[in-house]
């Protein structure tokens, strides 16, 4: 009598435990920007705004190379007594830092807008999540989260971050 009641209690117990186990939400994570990278590395866009990059990365160290160089020679004319020099060189050095500043504000402005133009390539986007969408329901997964907004993922297994796949059926799709 008692293994008969076990029996009916497993057989009773064990369709719901499989029943709860589908309900357990499956989540992956992709890193969409290690994908765009992937595939944009050697556009001529990318390329465009790497070069702006480099240019204006050296045009405000050449700035602020001419800066320090002022600095320089004005704590030679202090030391020599050169009070008009020191002045001249005083009013030259506030010049130029609050060009400098300007300057790299305005750049580093352009530059966050070739960026963000480079990322909001809608046709780019439609090709990756409607990838991410098909891998996502081939696999099971209820939720896929970006990497980029990190800040809402406090830990992560790398076993559900699908990135490499994701690559790898664009490149195939390609």
């Amino acid at each position: 009598m008692r293994l008969r009641n076990l029996f009916m209690v497993a057989f009773c117990v064990f369709p719901l435990l499989a029943v709860s186990a589908q309900q357990i939400t499956k989540f992956a994570v992709v890193d969409t920007s290690r994908i765009y990278t992937t595939f944009y590395r050697d556009s001529r866009s990318v390329r465009d705004y790497e070069a702006k990059k480099s240019q204006y990365q050296g045009e405000i160290k050449r700035m602020s190379d001419e800066i320090k160089d002022l600095r320089q020679q004005k704590v030679d004319a202090d030391a020599a007594k050169d009070v008009a020099k020191v002045s001249r060189l005083d009013s030259d050095i506030t010049a130029k830092t609050n060009f400098l500043l300007d300057y790299t504000k305005a750049k580093n402005a352009e530059l966050d807008a070739l960026k963000k133009k480079l990322t909001s390539d809608d046709e780019f986007y439609s090709m990756l999540y409607e990838e991410i969408r098909k891998i996502a329901e081939a696999d099971g997964y209820s939720m896929v989260l970006s990497l980029q907004e990190g800040s809402s993922i406090l830990w992560y297994s790398p076993t559900v971050d699908i990135t490499d796949k994701v690559i790898r059926d664009m490149t195939t799709a390609q």
